[in-house]
């Protein structure tokens, strides 16, 4: 069913519960059809609610096969904190871009990891996230829904449940998440907009770099020139991934002949203190609200490095 033009889905929060008004475009829908079915809840946690008879229709445990009425209030546990030994939290002066109780997207600045790759790191982004739910007194435990290279900043997405986070990951598998990029790139494009669809895979000679290879995953990169420099041979442009590959920006760019600025792992040269790319709008339809989230992350570099420091 289309969610598209639909009325937002009303929730609110009562402790460990959140408890949703059933629309009226889900009166075909069972409880247990709305888990299996509309939001496609994993088998795991479905298994889990239901052995737990805390799902209340009304303040009544009622069959999974009960169909629904506009108007219901269906309470369902996901605010509860399952994990046993949360990422430390460390006050990083992470920016919040937009949060609500089920998810947050943060602006991550360049020469930070997205995550923890080793045992007592705790300058990540994820780490700044969790001083910040701590601070304001949030007992989630988020993960990242993506990731961001090392140097590359900009907007990153989080789930704050267990619910939210099976339902976003699915829909980045499904690429209904929609990110786009802002970059400088060596050399005058001479055309408005291209496409670039080329495989990419490991570089067997180099642990982190990638390639394009024949035998690689499936990428496409579509761009559009936003302004050229003739005097400093620089073009910026926005992009946005049909795929989600490691260094695809980076890759497709330099396999063109046209490397990002500063990226020296793919031929750049060090123009910048670091590549010239930043995850400048995430924009998505909320999994469980409906409602539609557009979110752009401003420039972090000091001193700027994309022209003016504004937003394409």
């Amino acid at each position: 069913m289309s969610k598209v033009g639909r009325k937002l889905i009303e929730t609110v929060k009562k402790g460990k519960f959140m408890v949703l008004t059933i629309p009226n475009e889900w009166k075909q829908y069972t409880i247990e059809g709305i888990f299996k079915d509309y939001w496609k809840v994993p088998k795991k946690l479905i298994h889990e609610w239901r052995m737990g008879k805390q799902v209340t229709v009304n303040n009544r445990i009622l069959p999974w096969n009960t169909p629904m009425k506009p108007g219901d209030k269906l309470a369902v546990p996901i605010f509860e904190d399952v994990d046993s030994d949360p990422v430390p939290a460390s006050d990083l002066d992470i920016s919040i871009l937009y949060e609500d109780e089920h998810l947050l997207i943060a602006n991550k600045p360049p020469g930070m990891d997205t995550h923890p790759s080793a045992a007592g790191k705790v300058d990540t982004l994820l780490n700044g996230v969790a001083h910040h739910l701590l601070a304001t007194g949030q007992p989630a435990v988020v993960k990242h829904i993506h990731r961001l290279d090392r140097d590359t900043s900009g907007a990153v997405l989080f789930a704050k449940n267990r619910l939210s986070g099976s339902m976003l990951d699915k829909m980045l598998e499904e690429r209904n998440i929609h990110r786009t990029y802002a970059a400088i790139v060596h050399g005058i494009l001479t055309k408005e907009k291209g496409k670039i669809n080329e495989k990419i895979g490991r570089d067997r000679h180099h642990p982190t770099r990638r390639r394009v290879s024949p035998t690689g995953q499936a990428a496409v990169t579509h761009y559009q020139v936003l302004d050229r420099d003739e005097k400093n041979k620089l073009t910026r442009v926005k992009c946005s991934l049909e795929s989600g590959r490691t260094h695809q920006i980076r890759v497709h760019f330099s396999h063109i002949g046209h490397p990002l600025a500063g990226d020296l792992l793919y031929g750049g040269k060090a123009i910048f203190p670091r590549q010239a790319l930043h995850a400048y709008e995430i924009s998505l339809t909320h999994p469980i609200t409906e409602k539609s989230i557009v979110c752009r992350a401003p420039f972090l570099d000091n001193p700027p490095i994309f022209s003016g420091s504004r937003l394409p």
